[in-house]
């Protein structure tokens, strides 16, 4: 009677403490320049070896530049992080994919392309959107920097069991409903608290049909209705995606890993502590109107009226107001990319739609690959060549506007259709407005120079 959260699980408990926490070892540790410098500094303050480097793996991405990364970096901040980060891996025997390394990427990009992520594993980093790895049928969540240091120490962490949650999709999704819009649609139905305690796993038809691209999308954004994580049963699907990666089992291990990886998805009878169901003909293009994922609508709706005081403030930091659509709304700033849709099925997607047409004059358009490697398949595909043909700048990989920490930032008052995955207040620039969707919407946006209702523009496009 056990889900696949729990097998993974007490397949890693180390020790159990009565009435208490559990210490639980972790397979791999991800990190990156802005939350590991404190931890290493611990190790140091406190004369500790980091156990095991070799489950460690580095990559640089969220102060970075996107543009001439062959040069110096000039921002004196990043340069000193991954500097540090460079100086504290070689130390520590670490691997580290630094700026410009074929493998160099966003950490929850990178890592699963290179079948570092693999099902039935523990996996953490010192950042929230770990959840991302919960795809592959791994236990995956972010941690704090203390926390970070105890991985560092023990390969190992203090935590209490969260609860299960399970959430069904079954049915058919229309035309135009991307692995975005699932999750914008089930965190605006559930709210940002609903997965509060819990590690959600996901079920159905709905995402046993999704690409492992598409399994990523929706895992990552898990954090955003507050569970500990995200997870969806290894299947053929998670099998077929490893098979060849640089880091994944191969020949025989990879045929032994397989058979052991088929034992891990939920007994049929296993219970969870919470369930919510959905029905894929009720979700649409979705986009959202406030400052958190849960304030999404469907494309065609209206904004809703409420009178709660955080709820009007939001509305006045977006400049909107309660039934305002936002079909024909203008936009000057679109993104596709971060570690929500920088793989390169978005970009596909987005291309598809991009063929042939030409961005709106005043949109500036921003395209940004998650990696090295799907850099890369942008030039091999000859997307590249769609995109700069319409207009669309691509950068080099990294979080680049998903947050302002680097030199991708949104102007102040300036709206933004965004891939990324929080809209949060000054998350995108000081003042700047976001407004998540998919990468599909994103596309559109920046070609019509407003918001449309792609349902509708698929429609023309069919006929």
């Amino acid at each position: 009677m056990k889900t696949l959260f729990d097998k993974v699980w007490d397949a890693h408990v180390v020790q159990r403490i009565e009435n208490g926490p559990e210490i639980l070892y972790i397979d791999q540790h991800l990190i990156h320049e802005v939350t590991s410098p404190q931890a290493f500094n611990e190790l140091a303050d406190r004369n500790i070896p980091l156990f095991r480097p070799k489950q460690v793996v580095a990559t640089a991405d969220h102060n970075t530049p996107t543009l001439n990364q062959h040069l110096p970096v000039q921002d004196a901040l990043s340069r000193n992080q991954l500097k540090q980060l460079s100086e504290n891996c070689e130390k520590h025997n670490i691997t580290l994919y630094q700026l410009g390394h074929k493998y160099n990427g966003i950490v929850h990009v990178m890592a699963p392309e290179l079948g570092i992520t693999q099902p039935g594993m523990t996996l953490v980093c010192g950042d929230s959107h770990t959840s991302t790895h919960g795809a592959f049928g791994a236990i995956a969540f972010g941690i704090g920097t203390s926390q970070v240091a105890q991985v560092f120490a023990s390969q190992c962490l203090l935590l209490r069991k969260p609860k299960s949650m399970r959430i069904t999709v079954n049915g058919t999704l229309k035309p135009g409903v991307l692995p975005k819009d699932v999750i914008l649609y089930i965190i605006a139905q559930l709210g940002t608290d609903a997965g509060t305690g819990y590690f959600c796993e996901y079920a159905g038809s709905v995402f046993e049909q999704m690409s492992m691209e598409g399994r990523m999308t929706v895992c990552n954004m898990s954090i955003e209705m507050g569970a500990r994580g995200g997870m969806i049963a290894p299947d053929e699907t998670t099998f077929a995606y490893l098979k060849g990666k640089e880091f994944a089992p191969k020949g025989a291990e990879l045929d032994r890993k397989i058979a052991y990886w088929r034992t891990l998805p939920s007994e049929a009878d296993a219970v969870f502590d919470t369930e919510f169901e959905f029905d894929a003909e009720d979700i649409a293009p979705m986009i959202t109107y406030g400052t958190n994922p849960g304030m999404g609508i469907k494309l065609s709706e209206t904004i809703p009226t409420k009178t709660d005081a955080s709820f009007q403030k939001s509305l006045a930091y977006m400049n909107l107001q309660a039934g305002d659509r936002l079909i024909d709304h203008p936009i000057n700033y679109v993104f596709i990319g971060s570690c929500t849709n920088s793989r390169i099925e978005d970009f596909r997607v987005a291309a598809t739609y991009v063929a042939g047409k030409q961005k709106a004059s005043h949109v500036t358009a921003w395209l940004v690959p998650g990696s090295k490697q799907v850099e890369a398949q942008l030039e091999a595909e000859g997307l590249r060549q769609v995109f700069e043909d319409a207009g669309f700048q691509l950068r080099q990989p990294g979080c680049s506007a998903c947050l302002a920490m680097n030199d991708d930032k949104i102007p102040q008052g300036e709206y933004c259709v965004s891939t990324s995955n929080r809209n949060f207040e000054g998350r995108q620039g000081q003042g700047a407005r976001t407004l998540l969707a998919s990468p599909l919407v994103a596309a559109a946006t920046a070609i019509e120079g407003k918001i449309v209702d792609i349902t509708q523009q698929l429609e023309t496009c069919k006929n």
